[in-house]
């Protein structure tokens, strides 16, 4: 599993934050899931294709309990970008968890029954999910088909695109993650919501990992070394600070780059007046690279004309 996958989980594997999702986006702000009703689940399941067995993982899953009874099987599923196969992936990873439900227990006894449910969260900020949510959407189906083929729906959510009052419903540390997409989407300054963070590196890990970006946790970081608080409002300003100034010195460097580059053609160009001789012969004189040749070529015939 690779790192990005593992930063992406952490934070809504906590119980908290986990329950604080499924109650804002599945039951519109009603808490009827409490942290403590819920039970972590083995993410891995194991199929069969092609005489082989493999393995698929979920990126969290939980059981919903009340006392020893299993209400249900919850599961997350975060994307970054569309998935074209998405409804076939959350298929795959519920038909596991109803096809282990018909076998028996250790001691012979069928197993307990109880329905999965899938959440898809989408961090993309840009656009729309633009991809099928629904079986039928995957396939060309002749009109005669179609009444008869069962479809099944995904329960994805844009965080990006959450309304505001919805996103006031969470509880947990993830508000401060939808309202930063949210904001990232609309706005071009970000404004920090009030409150405290809980899981202070979790949700910054989770950051780093969706945006792709190491600033989030690098201004962490060094904000635990300097032992200076950790609110919101100051570590995504110190770490969009720091990608601005990174961005000035590039910029900088940039244009100290294109300055050598113009010296060059300056001196061939000087060269070529004086010896009153083609731009080739200068170029050969001078031992320009072939590969640069036709840079320095294009510029001098502009500065020439």
């Amino acid at each position: 599993m690779g790192e990005k996958d593992i930063s992406e989980k952490r934070l809504e594997d906590h119980a908290d934050v986990f329950s604080d999702l499924v109650n804002t986006l599945l039951f519109k702000g009603r808490r009827l899931m409490q942290p403590e009703d819920l039970l972590s689940a083995l993410p891995r399941s194991i199929y069969k294709m092609d005489t082989k067995v493999h393995e698929q993982e979920r990126d969290v899953a939980k059981f919903w309990m009340k006392g020893h009874i299993r209400i249900a099987l919850i599961g997350l599923e975060n994307q970054t970008e569309t998935d074209a196969d998405m409804v076939l992936r959350v298929i795959s990873y519920d038909g596991a968890v109803y096809r282990d439900q018909m076998n028996r227990d250790e001691k012979g006894k069928p197993k307990e029954r109880f329905p999965v449910v899938t959440l898809v969260l989408y961090f993309g900020y840009e656009s729309h999910w633009n991809k099928p949510l629904n079986l039928k959407e995957c396939f060309d189906i002749p009109p005669e088909l179609e009444p008869f083929v069962n479809d099944y729906h995904v329960n994805l959510f844009e965080i990006a695109w959450l309304p505001d009052e919805t996103i006031q419903m969470f509880q947990s540390d993830f508000r401060f993650v939808a309202d930063y997409f949210s904001q990232k989407r609309k706005n071009k300054e970000y404004k920090a919501p009030e409150g405290e963070m809980k899981h202070v590196r979790e949700v910054m890990e989770l950051l780093s990992a969706v945006m792709q970006d190491t600033r989030f946790m690098d201004a962490y970081n060094k904000r635990i070394e300097e032992g200076r608080p950790m609110n919101m409002d100051a570590w995504i300003d110190e770490a969009e600070n720091r990608g601005r100034e990174e961005g000035r010195e590039e910029g900088r460097e940039e244009g100290r780059e294109k300055g050598r580059e113009e010296g060059k053609i300056e001196m061939v160009l000087r060269y070529i007046r004086k010896k009153k001789i083609s731009i080739d012969a200068a170029l050969d004189d001078l031992d320009v690279p072939v590969a640069e040749r036709a840079q320095y070529t294009n510029r001098l015939q502009q500065l020439l004309n």
